[in-house]
């Protein structure tokens, strides 16, 4: 049996749901891996790097500002599970000019995400709104500020299901961040400087994390439950159109990036990370089908 760390460094279906698939169906013992599923969202970058793992754009940022040799193995999804909610008194996001709004630091993928769709509509994040830069976690503390005025707006991630969260606190989905902005952002990803790609335990965590992918899109029912118990406060009914919406149509069935995709995103983020030298998308994703059994 090999063995492997593995490392998510956010919380929700984003981040954790193919991998809760894969250990709860048994993938991983199947494929001949023990998988230690760690939680680094608050280590620093050295630490993550002597992990897989699962926060592709996390590891990309770090390609793209500090050279770090991350590799992405698989791909689980092009569409970011991010969301900007505001108070009901706002109907589009060109109204959010002057405004305060929660996002993520500037520097993270969240942020550097959450900072391009607001470029997207027409809205400079430094100058035209007023950025209260926020921590992840919950998002309960981001609902607090909102109901409570001292927020206009604020980017949520998957701990909560936004159609949901809008109509019980009384505030409106202004955009789904994978609506406006696509990058591969979350599967399996190496350092090869402390991990080789081509590491057993590596391609095994590979092939059950593609395993995960065709059981989430082949058996939507069994899927649906595991977004309920990652999501516990939802309805089954809820939980439902949340897959639908947000899981069935993007995340993929083979753990393969497009290409065009992945390209067209590292030029986006070295800009707004202000870094003139995109890396090449070829030396970063290499999601060819793992080798062996399954």
């Amino acid at each position: 049996m090999h063995i492997i760390d593995l490392t998510f460094v956010g919380r929700g279906i984003h981040e954790e749901l193919v991998a809760y698939v894969a250990d709860q169906q048994n993938y991983y013992e199947q494929e001949g891996v023990h998988v230690a599923l760690r939680d680094g969202c608050a280590w620093d970058g050295e630490r993550v790097r002597r992990t897989a793992t699962i926060g592709l754009a996390r590891a990309v940022l770090s390609r793209i500002t500090d050279g770090v040799p991350w590799t992405v193995l698989c791909v689980n999804t092009h569409r970011p599970l991010f969301w900007l909610l505001a108070r009901d008194v706002y109907a589009s996001v060109e109204e959010l000019r002057g405004r305060r709004i929660g996002i993520h630091p500037p520097g993270t993928a969240p942020g550097c995400l959450s900072r391009i769709v607001l470029r997207k509509h027409g809205l400079d994040p430094d100058r035209d709104v007023r950025p209260v830069v926020m921590t992840p976690g919950d998002y309960g503390r981001h609902l607090r500020r909102l109901a409570e005025g001292s927020l206009d707006a604020a980017f949520v991630g998957s701990t909560l299901a936004p159609e949901v969260t809008v109509r019980e606190n009384g505030l409106r989905l202004m955009a789904f961040v994978g609506d406006h902005f696509r990058t591969p952002t979350v599967g399996i990803a190496v350092d090869p400087t402390h991990t080789p790609v081509d590491d057993p335990a590596v391609q095994a965590l590979v092939r059950a994390n593609r395993r995960a992918l065709r059981t989430i899109r082949d058996e939507p029912d069994l899927a649906v439950r595991y977004v309920n118990a990652l999501i516990p406060s939802l309805s089954e009914t809820e939980a439902r159109r949340h897959y639908e919406r947000y899981v069935a149509p993007y995340f993929t069935i083979d753990g393969r990036h497009d290409p065009r995709v992945a390209a067209s995103a590292l030029s986006s983020l070295a800009e707004e990370l202000g870094v003139s030298t995109v890396p090449d998308a070829a030396d970063i994703y290499r999601t060819e089908p793992a080798e062996g059994p399954s």
